[in-house]
């Protein structure tokens, strides 16, 4: 059964019809990504799957309850939680104080173990745990926006763009995380511009182009798919 399944969503942005009737699934205990072109609609997707944007037509499913346009903080409250494009850190606040936040949704009493588990995941946040979280390294402020989503304890993980802005070497550790992540229990909804890394590690893909799915299947056929390799591998 699928944890979570969109159905024939329709998002606009004023008159411009960003979304055409996406329709995906993700089956629990999957990586699955959405790749595509800057501009294809992948960010949009998951916006609207949180909570942030509503659709102006179609269903979104999650554990077999409809959540179509429900609140943000209801998403969260079901099981989900969105790792932002942009960290979207708190730059002024703490790195523990901006895990605090994550946290909004748990029990008062379950924060501090909660908190506890994210500095097992992620040392160097702990090494930081004083630090203003706005002069954090750009991969540290990846880490700390992946341990905030982290702590509502969600089902999904939905991540948008963790690689962006990294250099190579710290590209590969935040794919490493994701993949620990997911052999820890935890499903994850990737939307990623390097098609490379993220098709590497998902189970499943979807190709989004302007607003509408062009291709699906197995992560490892469309990695070596000749139309994929062209647009989005570099040959």
């Amino acid at each position: 059964m699928s944890l979570l399944e969109v159905n024939d969503i329709h998002v606009y942005y004023g008159n411009i019809h960003a979304i055409k009737g996406v329709s995906f699934n993700v089956n629990e205990g999957e990586i699955v990504t959405l790749i595509g072109a800057n501009g294809a609609g992948k960010s949009t997707t998951l916006n609207t799957i949180a909570g942030l944007l509503k659709p102006k037509s179609g269903t979104i499913t999650y554990d077999g309850k409809i959540i179509t346009g429900i609140q943000a903080s209801r998403v969260v409250k079901h099981g989900m939680a969105l790792c932002p494009e942009g960290r979207r850190i708190f730059q002024q606040m703490t790195v523990t104080e901006n895990l605090e936040m994550g946290g909004f949704s748990r029990p008062a009493s379950e924060i501090e173990a909660s908190i506890d588990d994210v500095f097992k995941r992620f040392p160097r946040l702990k090494e930081r745990e004083k630090q203003i979280a706005g002069t954090l390294s750009g991969g540290e402020q990846q880490m700390l926006a992946m341990g905030r989503a982290l702590m509502s304890k969600p089902k999904i993980l939905m991540l948008d763009e963790p690689s962006m802005g990294l250099a190579p070497i710290l590209v590969e550790q935040i794919f490493d995380i994701i993949s620990e992540l997911h052999a820890s229990g935890t499903t994850i909804l990737l939307v990623e511009q390097n098609a490379q890394m993220a098709l590497s590690i998902a189970d499943r893909a979807y190709v989004l182009g302007t607003g509408t799915i062009t291709m699906s299947g197995d992560a490892n056929d469309i990695l070596h798919d000749d139309r994929v390799r062209a647009a989005y591998l570099g040959g």
